[in-house]
Order: C-alpha cells, then structure tokens, then sequence
C-alpha cells in the first residue's frame, strides 16, 4: 500500500500540501483529482522521489517498481519497438547476460526466468500496446527520431505500460491522445493487474477506470471510494451537510451570545452566563465552505444568422502538396445550427479539413461555397505557443479594440473573466487554464458565425470543461469539435463526421457504436493513409459509415429541407416564450417599485397586466410544446 504521511510541501515558499495524510489501497485504480495548480503532479514527484517533503514522508513496499511517464523519448534511430522493449530493464539485462554467461547453472537459471517473465512474447505484447496508441507494424519499425514530440509521448506512455510497474503513475496521459488512443488506453487499464493513481480531468475515463478517488482540495487530502461520478455526489453531499451544521452552529452561537449579552451582568444569571462562556470558547468552530468560483466562459453570438448552408464542399480535395490531397471527395455541407464532432485518428486529417473550412487551406480540386460575410472562430492548442508572452490580457483586448478607452477595455477583459487582478498579469506569468481562456476570446472576439475547437480542454479541469459545455450549448452558431473528451462529445455534438480513409462523410452510430468498433480484435489494422502537418505517418483505422455516401446524403439534405419549416416554427414558439417571461420579469419589478405600490390605481392596472402575461405564457408555452413534439416526432421517422 501507499502511504502518505503528515506530509507537508512548499514550491517556491507557496504551501502545496500542508500535512496531509492518505493511503492509496493497494491493487486498485485510483483517480487523482483536484483543481488546477493545487499540487497534483507535485505529489507525484514527491512519490518517485524527485522532490524532498518539508515533513512527513511516503512509504511503500521496497519491492514495489514505480513508473511513471518520461516527459521526453530520446530522438534517436532506436525503433519504436525496440525503444519499448528496452523499458523492462530486467528483461534486457538477461537477454544481455545471456549472451555471454558460460556457467551451465547460470544459463539456466537465466532462461528460467525469461520463461517465467513471458520474456518471449514481449515484442507481440509491446506490438499490441503501440498498436492501440496508434501505431501500425509499419509505423513501429520506424526510429524515434522520424517523429514530434505529441508522438514520442505515445511511445513513452508505451514503454511505461508495458513495464507494469507495481505503482503505476500517469499524469493527464489523454493530453497527447485522440479519442480513438483515449479509448483503447481505458480499456487497458481496467484490466492493468497492480497499484494505478491517475491524474486526470477527463471524467469518462475517471468514471470507466477509477475505483478510488483522491481528491486534492484546500492543501488536504480526502480518499473517496467509487469512481468520479459517485466521488462527485458524495462531495455534494458532504458539503451540504456541513453547510447544514455551520448555519445550526451559527444559530446556537448567536442564541448563546445573546443570552450572555443579556445576563452576564444579572446576579441571578450569572452562574448561567458563565456556564455559556465556557460552552461557547470550547465549541470547535466548523470550517466555512470555499469553493472556489469557475468563471464562465463566453462565446458571442453572430449578430445576424446567415442562410444555410453556411458552408458547402462540393467534390472538394484538400492537401498541403500539389496532387498530394490528404483529404478528397469532400460532399458536405454545414448549416448555422449545426453541432458536429469530428472522429478519427490523429494524423487522418481531422486538423487538415478544420483549416480548409477556415480557409486556412485552400481546395486544390472541387469547390467550396461560403458566404463572403461567413465568420469563424478557430482554436487550437498550439496557438496558445503564439500569444504574446510579455503582453498583458489588457493589452491583448485593447489591441482588438484600439478606439476603446482604457475603462472600456478593462470592462472588456472583466466580462471574458480578466478582473483586475488577472488583466494586468504577463501572459508567461497566467496558467495554461487562463491562456486557453484568453485564446477563446480573441478567437471569438467578432461574434463568429461558427466556431471550430481543436482540442480545448487540455489545460481545463473538470469544472472549468462543464462550464466549456455550458459556454457551448449556450452559443448560437454553429460548432465544429475535435476532442479526446468523449464527455464533452456527448454533451455538446449532436453530429458525428468520421475523418478516415483520405475522406470525410458522416458517421451514422454514435459514441458507443465507435467504441465497440475501435475495441473489436477482430478488426483489420489499415496501413497509413496520410500524413499529419508534420509530415508524419499515422494509421487510420477506418469503420465505413455507409454503403452508399452520396444516397445517404442526398436523404439527408432532403429531410433537413422538409424539416425547415417545423424547425423554424418550434424555434419562432420558444422566442416568444422568451419574450413573454421578459415582459413578465419587467411588470415583477415594477410592483416592487415604492412608487407604483403607492400609488393604488397603478398597482392594480401592474397587476392585471402581469395575470395577462401569465396567460399569455401559458398559451405560448402550449404552442412551443406542441411545435417541438411534432419537429422531434418528424426527426425521428
């Protein structure tokens, strides 16, 4: 077992962990939560012995092997399989010994082992798990040198795995996976045979991996049982109750300080009084609840919706080579409601086809057809690398608004989550969480019609990815996703467009259906059918979505055209519900105002046409029910 012991840290002279104790149950999964910049990977560190404790200490087993991601692969002309297969030191010290051992005795004992240790079938075992990383066999015999840094990760989550420590340690390992390596590395944890503390946000994997949460929180550690979503409801729950017991202690220390107000002085209540005082110093005070707020995010709606489609390829090809096209055969189109999530495997083209719809790549056969006021929002991880590390989020905003004066920016970045404390901060100084949000607004600065997101929630944790959902679902344009956080797919896309075999067409299951389909062993493992912007090859594993694509979406477009007018009716009947409740909200406040109160004849005239207006929702209400039944009722046939 892992034993955390009055363990006390500060990096920096800024206290981390502040005598924390916990005990992480040996063979189990155990998830490791916690908001951002708390000390997670920290403690980490503190376990693999790379930072020394203020105080306290942790203690395991000395047989136990730790393992834990490198940050960085040697780039150098070892294979990939072979980089793999040197992580198990024991068994590349016996094959070592092997070859030159001379005594019988030591041959044998040496063989014996490797038999014992599945010595031999290691290159198939460390084939699988690079295979499930996105590795095909070609891909595997290629030297760590050919490939980015995203790529090595892969190869070092690889090596790490097929180690099997006795204390696995993995650190946010979805943040260099697709969805489809993000899957396949869930599946195998849930069957990893020892100890596993993993730091994650990503609440799918917590949910489908985690048998234990430990959850960081105000310098302490806490041990839940269950994985995130009951971890989640326990918390809740926890923290109602005590705020429920502070407002009954609150009482009783307000009740008793009144009487010994009153009494003290009294010689007939003096003995009572004294008794209160001394209740009252030894009463333990119960700790206030300190959530800490998650600001919204914000993503302005277009001022004027745009005809649909706001976006139409037409035989379209893509590609970064002239008659290399890495994309082709492109028939689709995007109307301004829209909610598509793009699948495939990183290096199939998924970036390559959101930069030909921002026309940061232009059709090099086919046609696509926009609108020439069409505006969109493009946000991707290494765009956070180009933000201008010296300048403030003041600066930042004030460059998107020149003609502002300085109260109107602060305002400006104030409303995006910049206040004063943050506005003025260099951007090298804010954390990854908060240069994600200052990206979001500068890409969505001028109200876009549609929004494209390469990979948002990297630097988010859990809270700040629920309040990406809500900023999402609340936006009025449409919305291109590219995630590995199948949470967010699920509550955000109502599309799926798989990217895969050189092309792009929709995908007719949904999340499950791919799953199933990814963890299928049956399946065929396809040879690499494109190269990433690096230029690097990665395989694309590729379910066909239809037998016939262009049936399937001429029936599309043909029943998203007999749906516009339903459609159109049941969004019509929702707007004047929201009118009417605004109208509602108004007359509220006007019988609160003194003066109409007053005044008996207004008061009354305010009322009548409030009761109106309730009417009226009912009514309307009705008629938005009715609209909504029969639109969903239609898309469902």
């Amino acid at each position: 077992m892992l034993h955390i012991n009055d363990l006390t840290f500060r990096m920096e002279g800024r206290l981390l962990l502040d005598h924390v104790t916990a005990a992480v149950p040996p063979g189990q999964r155990t998830g490791f939560v916690g908001r951002n910049g708390t000390g997670k990977s920290t403690l980490l560190k503190l376990i693999t012995g790379e930072y020394t404790p203020e105080t306290g200490g942790i203690s395991f087993p000395k047989s136990w092997r730790i393992g834990m991601v490198r940050q960085e692969v040697l780039a150098g002309p070892t294979s990939l399989l072979d980089t793999v297969l040197a992580a198990d030191l024991e068994r590349s010290s016996l094959l070592a010994e092997a070859e030159t051992a001379s005594d019988p005795h030591r041959i044998a004992e040496i063989h014996t082992r490797l038999a014992d240790m599945g010595a031999h079938a290691a290159p198939a075992r460390a084939a699988t798990i690079l295979s499930g990383l996105g590795f095909d066999e070609a891909a595997q015999a290629r030297p760590c040198s050919d490939f980015s840094g995203g790529w090595r990760m892969r190869v070092a989550l690889a090596a790490v795995l097929f180690s099997e420590p006795d204390l696995l340690l993995l650190d946010e390992p979805t943040n260099y996976l697709d969805l489809e390596g993000t899957i396949w590395l869930e599946d195998y944890l849930r069957s990893y045979p020892y100890t596993v503390l993993i730091v994650s946000h990503d609440r799918d994997l917590l949910n489908n991996v985690a048998q234990n949460i430990l959850h960081l929180e105000h310098k302490k550690l806490t041990v839940y049982s269950g994985n995130y979503d009951r971890f989640d409801r326990t918390r809740r729950e926890k923290l109602m109750l005590q705020l429920s017991m502070k407002k009954k202690q609150d009482d009783a220390r307000r009740h008793m300080e009144s009487f010994i107000e009153r009494f003290k002085a009294k010689a007939s209540k003096a003995r009572q009084a004294q008794s209160r005082m001394k209740a009252l110093a030894k009463m333990e005070p119960i700790a206030d609840i300190l959530n800490e707020r998650v600001l919204p995010f914000r993503f302005p709606a277009p001022d004027k919706p745009l005809a649909s489609p706001i976006i139409r390829l037409e035989h379209a090809s893509v590609g970064y080579e002239p008659g290399k096209p890495v994309l082709k055969d492109l028939d689709l189109r995007i109307d301004q409601d829209d909610r598509i999530a793009l699948l495939g495997a990183n290096g199939n083209g998924k970036s390559t086809f959101a930069k030909l719809l921002c026309d940061r790549l232009q059709v090099t056969g086919g046609h696509k057809y926009d609108s020439k006021k069409l505006r969109i929002a493009y946000f991707a991880q290494h765009q956070l690398d180009e933000l201008n590390m010296g300048d403030t989020p003041y600066e930042h905003f004030r460059e998107l608004k020149p003609d502002a004066t300085q109260a109107q920016v602060r305002a400006i970045a104030g409303s995006y989550g910049f206040g004063a404390d943050k506005a003025d901060t260099k951007v090298e100084k804010l954390s990854g969480g908060e240069k994600a949000r200052l990206l979001f607004a500068i890409a969505t600065f001028h109200k876009p019609h549609m929004i494209i997101l390469d990979e948002p929630t990297n630097h988010l944790d859990v809270d700040s990815r629920e309040a990406l959902v809500m900023a999402i679902n609340e936006y009025d344009g449409a919305f291109i996703l590219i995630s590995h956080d199948r949470h967010l797919v699920e509550t955000c896309a109502d599309r799926l467009w798989l990217v895969a075999d050189g092309t792009v067409a929709p995908y007719d299951g949904d999340l499950n259906d791919y799953r199933k389909w990814l963890l299928d062993p049956a399946r065929r493992i396809k040879p690499l059918v494109a190269e990433d912007e690096e230029g690097e090859a990665a395989p694309a594993p590729a379910p066909r979505p239809s037998n016939d694509k262009k049936e399937a979406r001429r029936l599309a477009a043909q029943k998203r055209e007999q749906m516009a007018p339903l459609k159109k009716k049941a969004q019509a009947a929702e707007q004047e519900v929201a009118r009417i409740q605004k109208i509602i909200e108004t007359l509220t406040a006007k019988l609160g105002d003194p003066k109409v109160a007053g005044d008996p004849g207004a008061s009354a005239a305010t009322a009548k046409e409030r009761a109106d207006a309730m009417k009226a929702l009912a009514r309307a209400e009705e008629a938005w029910l009715e609209a909504s039944s029969a639109y969903e009722e239609a898309m469902a046939d």
